[in-house]
């Protein structure tokens, strides 16, 4: 590549000049590239997390639904159950970090559930289940969106890397060997035009 290249002191300082700006650009690059490890990181770590709560309610809404189950009967615990609310809806919206669409999902989030089921058919089991499963839900809302998130940054670093090595192993050695070609070059010309004017000043000299 550096033999394509006419090796003149404008094309030298065109050179050095994409040097510089490739060599900052890399440099954000790897900014950007421990910028996002870091952000998946902290949302693995939440994700696990989240894991271990949902795994937590999902069993004390088990143990209370088969208490219930047994305390109450199938029959009556299945048309109980049938006039819950059902799910409300809710929002995805996104934010960038850093050049990277992160969904966040918008709900109401409901601390007291108004019971939709008259006491005298049911017990408090059931509400201990029917509020286990409300957190389950918002978990798996909030794990979701963390699981989503992460995915979504991996991609990025992935691209991210995937320039920063083209910059560092391609593009930057390139610019550098072109950089000294053309150095090289002129050094030379400049040494054999240095040698000729003095051959040149000797012969004067010896003619006088």
């Amino acid at each position: 590549m550096p033999g394509k290249i006419t090796p003149t002191k404008a094309n030298l300082l065109k050179s050095k000049g994409a040097l510089d700006f490739s060599q900052k650009g890399f440099e954000l690059l790897d900014k950007k590239r421990t910028v996002l490890i870091q952000e998946m990181m902290s949302l693995i770590e939440a994700a696990k997390k989240i894991e271990v709560e949902i795994e937590k309610k999902f069993n004390q809404a088990y143990e209370a639904v088969k208490h219930t189950s047994i305390t109450m009967g199938l029959t009556n615990l299945e048309e109980v159950t049938l006039g819950i609310n059902k799910e409300e809806d809710y929002q995805i919206r996104f934010k960038s970090v850093m050049g990277v669409e992160i969904p966040e999902v918008i709900y109401n989030k409901t601390e007291k559930i108004k019971p939709q089921y008259g006491f005298y058919r049911s017990n408090p089991s059931l509400d201990i289940a029917i509020f286990a499963l409300n957190e389950v839900k918002y978990l798996s809302y909030e794990l979701a969106r963390v699981e989503t998130a992460a995915y979504k940054l991996s991609v990025e670093i992935r691209k991210t890397q995937k320039r920063a090595n083209a910059l560092e192993k391609i593009h930057l050695p390139r610019l550098k060997g072109q950089i000294k070609f053309i150095t090289d070059t002129i050094d030379e010309k400049e040494r054999e035009d240095f040698f000729r004017l003095k051959i040149i000043k000797k012969k004067q000299n010896d003619g006088i």
